[in-house]
């Protein structure tokens, strides 16, 4: 095997190489104005990424994790609550739960797309929980703490299942946050409103990441919050900037979670060759599945629902013997990843929270065999062909 055999993981050279003088420019306007925090650069950035996600506001902030962390505050969620999540996810999700002061409860996941199973969720809030008559709150009949939100995460790029989700939350007076991450761009057809809509558009906010290695990838720490409400955008403005309403009035005790002008004009220059890098993406996927389906391993393509139009973030397949084909794509000098190896039930940060092997089993499940390919928009045809007659081999298909 030589050096242009392998196929790595992600591509994050290329994109930069071939933005590099307009990337360059937004570095030299900050030297030239000294706009190193805050500013018109960052104003620029969170117009455009509101208009691009369909909502009113965008409040840039340092992280994702800082973004669901802020939203969830600024929307009253707080020490006593409950938040409902999967635990298929990254912990960013449920640090930010517990760094808000809530407790994190799970729900399971949909076998097919790896998101939060409303039913699962409906049967938890039936089943575990009872409403007050007095309040008409939702309470944990066992915690005896009350369900104030749920945190719906769109992973891999796939939106979660919206319309049921939502019906469940407004029918007990739930919050819904979106956790968008993982899906700049990705959409979703709501058969109650018969109409498209972007992830981060449909909660009463959406946290984003901008990662490096994020669709919409920043070359440093940088994050969003996306919402239709302006009181809780101002809040989290504050939130984020140490809780001034300005200069050395500070209306609340905050945080320094504000987003850098340099990530900012970054973010603007990358937010305008967004659509194209997600439409190759999707050519990349439906390329995936195509020499799947030739081969007659068509199961082994992930599950794209009609009502969605997934942004492949990352591209995710099952298999029994993970580790054997991750060993065998290694040797032929393919990347992979896992996304996620063990549950966040599982994990020793939250074994305070009682939840036991077992008590989650279709994540559980899913947790060890899933297996992320190679995934970017330079993702060239030859390379998956390689990619994809590599995994039938290992896993026992027809080779294509």
């Amino acid at each position: 095997m030589n050096h242009t055999d392998k196929t790595p993981f992600l591509d994050l050279v290329t994109p930069h190489q071939e933005l590099k003088d307009e990337l360059s420019a937004v570095f030299s306007r900050a030297l030239d104005t000294a706009g190193f925090i805050g500013g018109p650069m960052v104003e620029e950035f969170e117009r455009g990424f509101a208009a691009y996600c369909t909502t009113q506001h965008c409040v840039g902030v340092g992280s994702g994790t800082d973004a669901l962390r802020f939203a969830l505050i600024a929307a009253g969620i707080g020490p006593g609550a409950i938040v409902l999540t999967v635990p298929n996810t990254f912990i960013a999700t449920t640090e930010a739960i517990s760094q808000a002061g809530a407790r994190p409860e799970f729900i399971d996941i949909d076998e097919r797309t790896y998101n939060l199973d409303p039913s699962k969720l409906a049967e938890y809030l039936d089943t575990d929980c009872m409403v007050d008559d007095q309040c008409g709150e939702v309470i944990h009949r066992k915690l005896g703490m009350p369900v104030k939100a749920v945190v719906p995460v769109h992973l891999y790029g796939q939106p979660a299942d919206m319309d049921p989700i939502l019906e469940l939350a407004e029918r007990y007076r739930l919050l819904v946050i979106e956790d968008a991450c993982q899906a700049h761009g990705a959409e979703y057809f709501s058969r109650k409103s018969n109409c498209w809509k972007k992830a981060g558009s449909m909660g009463r906010a959406a946290a984003f990441s901008f990662y490096p290695g994020k669709n919409l990838g920043a070359c440093g720490e940088a994050g969003a919050v996306t919402t239709n409400d302006g009181v809780l955008a101002q809040k989290i403005r504050m939130l984020r900037d140490h809780g001034q309403a300005k200069k050395y009035f500070h209306d609340v005790e905050g945080y320094n979670g504000r987003l850098d002008a340099i990530q900012a004009g970054i973010l603007t220059v990358k937010l305008q060759h967004l659509p194209e890098w997600t439409e190759c993406r999707r050519e990349a996927a439906a390329r995936y599945r195509e020499l799947f389906v030739e081969a007659g391993a068509g199961e082994l393509a992930p599950y794209e629902p009609e009502w969605a139009k997934a942004v492949y973030h990352l591209y995710v397949v099952r298999v029994p013997d993970r580790e054997g084909l991750m060993r065998q794509l290694a040797e032929a000098g393919i990347g992979t990843g896992i996304h996620y190896p063990v549950p966040l039930h599982l994990q020793k940060a939250y074994s305070d929270l009682g939840h036991p092997k077992g008590s989650l089993p279709i994540t559980e499940r899913v947790a060890s065999e899933i297996l992320s390919l190679p995934m970017f928009p330079r993702l060239r045809a030859e390379q998956q062909s390689r990619i994809v007659q590599r995994v039938l081999e290992s896993v026992a298909f027809p080779t294509v």
